[in-house]
């Protein structure tokens, strides 16, 4: 540094002091740290002549392409100190534009000062940025770690309107080429950096939509919505950084939001409820290191949603209520309810209930048009719409006929989204419905057939479920509601959903085998529902259920399943913190449930995420408080639960278990019961060696294969009745916890509430890991829909009986 503020240098003081900057920037990796900033100050007090023979020394040991960041650093230097020379500004700008491009793959600079110098020379001389690279100084202006200088250059840069590499966004500006007035209302929607539009921005955004026409502006948005989240190519991603490929590109988010406040002021049409609801969806979809994509997008979304006007905003909304867990777009979608209510004078139920669309079905469950000669049918079938299409004689022909196709293409686009949004709207209803027994309703007769019975929608839910009314259990067969001798109800004055809690075992029975008899597959299980009963274990304890301490379970696939159960729950994180336990609020009983959890870890990275979250929790106990009561909280990573008491607020005794009525304290139980079965380490095939150390090899072998919790204990009865149909009947046998299999290498016993096998004669075990979204093989009637676990069971017996024909490398070589 000292030679530096010499006034003249000799040759070889400068040879020196460009060795020693080369030194120095090939130990820099990665950064201009401080020290650059005071030697450039000292370059820039040379003389000119001094200046230029540095300059020539640095261009000579310019290190070698591939180099690291000694190359860059290097190139930066002598960059800066020739645009001080007169004439000697730009001769290296085919290097300069290639160091760039070496930027163009990563998300953002971390304190990358030697790019940034580069970057600014190459404004400065008026030479276009790569798009890519546009991109990467664009986001990193977005950082709230971001260098001033960095914000200073990304605000110099107009083109192009949107960032590269998101799919949406490439479409969105080739379109804006062809369509006059396009490009400026993307230009404006990348302004929209607040959580809501102010006027002026409204202003603008009026006048840009009335240049090109409401409708223009809603056809060309929309499709643009549904490619949001694919990427036309990836960035890199080192392994200690969050999934970025999976992350919306914060610029364009931007944008995303402003294009949907735009949407939100137009009139209202199906297909922009539809696609709101969807981006919706697709900004919470989670990303490893991440969380959830884009909150804000989400909650953009919403607030258009709430912009617009009809049933079908409603019917969208009350359909997200169902789906969406992260809490605070949650809390947003439902404020918007409870206000449309109000303002309705009706409840929130009732308001959902009354949204419901048809879809176009025209009766129960069914939908016929005619395009041409063709007519095309959407039927219900279980829990999906199928769209088929039939010739003038009635035949069912296999595929869109290319007449229709041509002369009919708008009407067949509508016919397969209603197919989507069925689909889509009896998977929210169905656990809308699911959660029905704690809350307790009931409905006057005539209200109910009309919102349920005869809905052409809820009516292939509700004619699939048992119901009382005015207190007689009945059930929907041939026409018309029955009782369990078949005999007709055509009237009543109040209705509720049946449940097999305070009923005897003949009766419940009795409508297991009316279904059967009737061909009724229910959307979830009712008949064959689980029932929890007040155990004396309970009674000794008093105040808790010990009933599912002492499991492992994944964290991550816990939390999902809790909040679409209706659950709160805190992510635990490896950190000096608290956290409340899992909870389920009771309005109707005044109650709270909690399930006591804590986190599972011995050592950061093996039992945690690489955002310090654990990967699996051990469980306590099930307690019940009323629902005012302060809450329990105990410190992350274990310990004792304590009630969190203020002056305002007095700690509170847990509620006796034996004063829950037995309806809430099944329904809870079971709810923790499904908790235990999806999210236990003890189902999963892999784990026969313990997991991390051997740690849990007792708890997986115990789980794996010991008692049968009442979820299974149901799915054994299943079983029993399903078994003696399917075609390998004559090789299978129900025996206890076990689905026992006779193949032609070996005997295999297949746990009815894990899924794992032994062998015999030594009960070797044997490692199947199923595949994602099996199907039960065919074995006939089956009386409900949704228990995976069933479908798994029956999928190996089927693969074991005839174990001859298994080709599977992976499997042959445990046999």
């Amino acid at each position: 540094m000292e030679l530096l503020r010499r006034r003249a240098l000799t040759p070889a003081q400068t040879e020196g002091i460009a060795d020693g900057l080369v030194r120095l920037a090939a130990g820099d990796d990665d950064m201009w740290s401080g020290v650059w900033d005071a030697v450039l100050a000292e370059v820039r007090r040379m003389p000119a002549e001094a200046r230029g023979a540095l300059a020539d020394a640095l261009a000579a040991r310019l290190p070698a392409e591939g180099a690291g960041a000694a190359h860059g650093n290097v190139l930066g230097l002598v960059v800066v100190i020739e645009r001080t020379l007169p004439g000697r500004s730009g001769r290296r700008s085919a290097e300069q534009a290639k160091v760039l491009g070496e930027i163009g793959r990563q998300h953002g600079l971390w304190f990358g000062r030697r790019y940034l110098t580069l970057a600014e020379a190459e404004l400065e001389d008026g030479r276009p940025f790569a798009p890519e690279v546009v991109a990467v100084l664009r986001r990193s202006a977005m950082e709230s770690y971001g260098d001033d200088r960095v914000r200073a250059l990304a605000k110099r840069l107009t083109e192009p309107v949107l960032n590269v590499g998101e799919e949406w966004a490439e479409r969105a500006m080739r379109e804006a080429e062809d369509v006059p007035g396009l490009e400026a209302l993307l230009r404006h929607a990348t302004t929209a950096t607040a959580a809501r539009p102010t006027r002026a921005w409204e202003r603008r955004a009026a006048a840009l939509v009335e240049q090109l026409g409401a409708e223009r502006v809603r056809a060309a948005v929309v499709p643009w919505l549904a490619l949001v989240g694919r990427r036309t190519f990836a960035l890199e991603r080192r392994e200690w950084e969050p999934d970025v490929n999976a992350a919306f590109d914060p610029y364009n988010a931007n944008a995303l939001r402003g294009l949907t406040w735009v949407l939100g002021t137009l009139p209202a049409h199906p297909d922009t409820v539809r696609a709101l609801g969807a981006l919706v969806e697709s900004s919470l979809r989670k990303a490893a290191g991440i969380g959830p994509r884009n909150p804000k997008a989400a909650n953009a979304a919403v607030g258009a949603l709430t912009r617009l006007d009809g049933e079908p905003v409603l019917a969208e909304l009350a359909r997200l209520a169902t789906r969406v867990t992260y809490k605070p777009v949650l809390r947003l979608i439902e404020s918007v309810l409870e206000h449309r209510a109000e303002e309705l004078g009706l409840s929130r139920e009732e308001m959902e209930e009354l949204a419901v669309p048809a879809y176009g079905l025209t009766e129960v469950g069914r939908l016929e048009r005619q395009l041409g000669d063709v007519t095309a049918v959407v039927e219900v079938r279980g829990g999906k719409a199928v769209l088929s299409w039939r010739g003038s004689a009635g035949k069912v022909v296999k595929s869109v006929p290319a007449a229709v196709r041509r002369d009919h293409a708008e009407e067949v686009k509508e016919l397969k989204a209603a197919v989507k949004d069925v689909d889509k709207m009896l998977s929210a209803q169905s656990e809308r419905l699911d959660r029905q027994f704690l809350a307790d309703r009931a409905w006057p007769y005539a209200g109910w057939r009309e919102r349920f019975l005869d809905h052409p929608l809820m009516g292939t839910l509700a004619r699939r479920l048992l119901w009382t009314v005015d207190g007689t259990a009945v059930g929907f067969a041939d026409g018309e509601l029955r009782t369990l001798t078949d005999d007709p109800v055509r009237e009543g004055g109040e209705v509720r959903l049946w449940h097999p809690v305070g009923r005897g075992p003949a009766e419940v029975v009795a409508w297991r085998d009316w279904l059967e008899r009737h061909a009724i597959t229910q959307p979830f299980k009712q008949a064959h529902r689980e029932v929890y009963l007040l155990t004396d274990a309970e009674r000794a304890t008093g105040t808790y259920s010990n009933r599912f301490a002492g499991h492992v379970l994944r964290q991550h696939q816990f939390h999902s399943l809790a909040a679409v159960r209706g659950w709160h729950n805190r992510l635990r994180l490896m950190v000096d913190d608290s956290a409340p336990p899992a909870t389920r609020e009771l309005p109707r009983w005044g109650l709270r449930a909690e399930y006591w959890i804590h986190g599972e870890s011995h050592a950061l990275g093996a039992d945690t995420t690489d955002s310090g979250s654990f990967l699996r929790l051990s469980t306590d106990q099930v307690r019940f408080y009323p629902i005012d009561a302060p809450q329990n909280f105990a410190a992350c990573y274990g310990g004792d639960y304590r009630m969190s008491a203020s002056r305002r607020a007095a700690r509170v005794e847990p509620v006796p278990i034996a004063d829950v009525p037995p309806l809430v304290l099944s329904e809870v139980l079971r709810d923790v019961d499904l908790f235990v079965g999806v999210a236990s380490v003890g189902n999963d095939p892999t784990w026969q060696d313990g997991g991390p150390e051997g740690r849990y090899r007792e708890y997986w072998a115990s789980y794996g294969f010991g008692e049968l919790s009442q979820s299974a204990e149901t799915r054994r009865v299943l079983l029993e009745r399903l078994v003696p149909r399917l075609a390998i009947a004559d090789r299978c046998t129900v025996e206890g916890r076990f689905l026992r299999v006779v193949g032609s290498r070996r005997t295999y016993r297949i746990h009815l509430g894990s899924g794992n096998i032994l062998m015999a004669p030594n009960d070797q075990y044997l490692c199947i890991v199923p595949k994602a979204g099996q199907a039960a093989p065919q074995a006939g009637y089956l009386p409900f829909e949704g228990d995976r676990m069933t479908a798994v069971i029956l999928s190996k017996a089927v693969l074991l009986a005839d174990d001859a024909r298994i080709t599977d490398p992976t499997i042959l070589s445990q046999l």
